[in-house]
């Protein structure tokens, strides 16, 4: 007899954790299956997490109830804090982990999570049956026969389905250096009516760091204390470690250029599309052919390793081409490649097949996260994850979805960019990309989805109560600056002066003087004025209500605009579009315009204004036929 569970989750990658977790928080019985279980969320590509934008998904994946922020803030080894000098909605954390434990660290804590249980072997094909209108996914069978039945599966294969390494005029199979790709599934989703597509990436050589001149290198510290991604984070555990930076030359370039049809890439033997933000070096020295050098980051892969990951030369080129530049770039003249860089080539399947909550159209019960969706990057692919898990589970007891709004949440605005737009390259997030990003910072996740969170069952009572109380600090705080006036009397002479303060008459209130350019809570603090039980700056979570609070009155009035601007957009951005809608009734709308509704089918009318070829008006002759109560038949 099969075995049974409620949901499979297949690939241990960071959006199969994700998934995984959150479908067993909410207390669906789930199993995990990974090719290796030695490698659960092993970072394949440099052991680094957050960055611009990726950070602001790490922070609502904790804020959910996701289990990535506190994963590195567990095992990193350096933390910054990005673009400090710039404004708050664009600041975000990036941190170095440790690549072995932080694969050890996630591999035990998913262990030890009730309702979830792992287990090695590789999925063949999806189990399927039809009532006649549309097939419903019943289980999976593994290579070796053995079947697993269970209410909904969600594939996270990463870049292991049908992957092909290539290194320059040699190719093989490989999901990534050393392990085999998955070969079958890809022919099951075929089966079931999907298009396939073909992406590709790529990662640089690895370094003994033991050959590398330190001393000529400039080191890159981390912040003093160390910022952390959890919420739930007190302090940072682990030694805290630099990187350093390098650069290319001519001598570098010349060798890559003269080698250049023996790259893989420049070869013809790579026919996919790479991510455009994340070129090889090879791009780099053709497309930016004026540049005389280009910034390499020279990462540490862990604390007890000496492999240096090589940020910035991402390469197909053989290897010793890849031997020969290394050798030329300042620092790593006796350098030693232990591992040699690649591009990968895999399958995906391209996303306007999936709806905003990673449930595949027309197939009930299976779910699509991470770069199977065509996305790069472990936070990417762990914000999926999560939402593919919490779907999965509404999925089988018959209710709404979770999908966050792009006025909500990064998440959100990965959702509805993933099933709106058409996708010719990987998809990466950046803070460009959202248009409320004042309100969508990265401080302040908790405060827009924790409740979420905990209507879902994704957080338990101890967490929620630490956040309440947070929450309530901040509003108590907010609510007494605005009632509470700063007089003349309360300040001498000299603070009256240096704070443009000896004119005044009647006071102002503390939340105005706040609000001005160049005033701090310090400020508040330094004039006697400040709330006594924010004083203690040195406690973690106090550090955070007075960051909080400055932030949400410094920036109030821009807030107020967006939020007003979403509430704008919300009266029509929700208005939900049937299943199976015939475009080609609504009168007036343009050609063009309905093929691409028909192709995309969005499921409500803001998905459909994002559309590219759909106008603003298209999108009124659609709505106005909506409210006329005209109703196509089902397709």
């Amino acid at each position: 007899m099969a075995e049974r569970f409620d949901i499979v989750v297949i690939g241990a990658g960071h959006a199969g954790c994700e998934a995984a977790y959150a479908s067993a928080r909410m207390g669906a019985a789930t199993l995990l299956l990974t090719m290796n279980l030695d490698h659960v969320a092993l970072m394949s590509c440099n052991p680094a997490v957050g960055g611009l934008a990726k950070g602001h998904l790490v922070r609502e994946v904790d804020a959910l109830g996701g289990v990535m922020g506190l994963a590195t803030d567990q095992t990193g080894i350096q933390f910054r804090m990005l673009n400090m000098s710039k404004g708050p909605a664009v600041r975000a954390i990036r941190a170095q982990a440790d690549k072995r434990l932080y694969s050890q660290w996630m591999s035990e804590f998913l262990q030890s999570v009730p309702n979830l249980s792992l287990q090695q072997g590789c999925v063949s094909r999806l189990l399927w049956c039809s009532d006649g209108l549309r097939p419903r996914v019943t289980g999976v069978e593994l290579e070796h026969g053995e079947r697993v039945e269970c209410g909904a599966v969600i594939v996270t294969t990463g870049t292991f389905l049908d992957g092909l390494i290539h290194v320059g005029d040699r190719s093989y199979p490989a999901g990534r250096a050393g392990e085999p790709s998955a070969a079958g599934l890809s022919g099951s989703l075929r089966e079931l009516g999907l298009e396939t597509g073909r992406l590709k990436t790529g990662t640089p050589p690895r370094l003994d760091g033991n050959t590398v001149d330190w001393s000529v290198l400039e080191p890159q510290h981390g912040d003093v204390p160390p910022p952390a991604f959890s919420f739930m984070t007190e302090h940072i555990a682990q030694p805290q470690v630099p990187c350093y930076i390098t650069y290319t030359n001519a001598e570098t370039h010349r060798i890559i250029l003269d080698n250049l049809e023996r790259s893989a890439m420049y070869g013809g033997r790579i026919h996919s599309v790479g991510p455009r933000y994340c070129p090889s070096i090879e791009d780099k020295c053709v497309r930016f052919a004026d540049k005389d050098r280009h910034q390499i980051f020279l990462e540490p892969e862990g604390l007890r390793t000496r492999e240096i990951y090589v940020n910035g030369v991402s390469t197909s080129l053989p290897e010793d081409v890849q031997r020969r530049f290394i050798r030329t770039i300042r620092g790593l003249e006796h350098a030693r490649v232990v591992r040699v860089g690649y591009a990968i080539e895999y399958t995906f399947v391209p996303p306007s097949q999936v709806r905003a909550s990673l449930a595949v159209k027309g197939v009930d019960g299976l779910f699509l996260a991470g770069q199977i969706n065509g996305t790069t990057g472990y936070e990417e692919a762990a914000a999926q994850g999560l939402v593919a898990g919490v779907n999965a589970v509404l999925h089988l007891r018959g209710e709404e979805p979770f999908v966050p709004a792009r006025d909500e949440a990064y998440i959100g605005v990965l959702l509805d960019d993933l099933v709106t737009k058409e996708h010719r390259e990987p998809y990466r997030m950046f803070t460009s990309r959202a248009e409320f990003r004042l309100h969508l910072r990265q401080d302040n996740a908790d405060l827009r989805l924790m409740d979420h969170a905990r209507r879902l069952g994704l957080v338990d009572d101890e967490r929620y109560a630490r956040f309440e109380r947070y929450r309530q600090r901040v509003n108590r705080e907010l609510e007494r600056l605005a009632g509470t006036l700063l007089r003349r009397s309360q300040v001498d002479d000299e603070a009256a002066e240096e704070y443009g303060l000896d004119t005044l008459d009647k006071g102002i209130p503390l939340e105005q003087f706040l609000s001005r350019p160049g005033i701090t809570y310090k400020d508040l603090m330094r004039l006697g004025v400040a709330s006594e039980d924010l004083l203690d700056v040195a406690d973690r979570e106090t550090a955070r209500v007075v960051e909080q609070v400055e932030l949400q009155v410094k920036y109030a009035g821009y807030i107020a605009r967006e939020r007003q601007q979403a509430e704008r957009l919300g009266r029509t951005e929700h208005k939900r579009i049937p299943d199976g809608f015939d475009y080609g009734r609504v009168r007036g709308l343009r050609a063009e315009a309905a093929q691409k509704l028909s192709a995309l089918r969005p499921e409500t009318l803001g998905q459909a204004s994002r559309i590219a070829g759909v106008n603003p008006a298209d999108i009124t002759l659609l709505l106005i036929h909506l409210k006329s109560g005209e109703r196509a038949p089902a397709a």
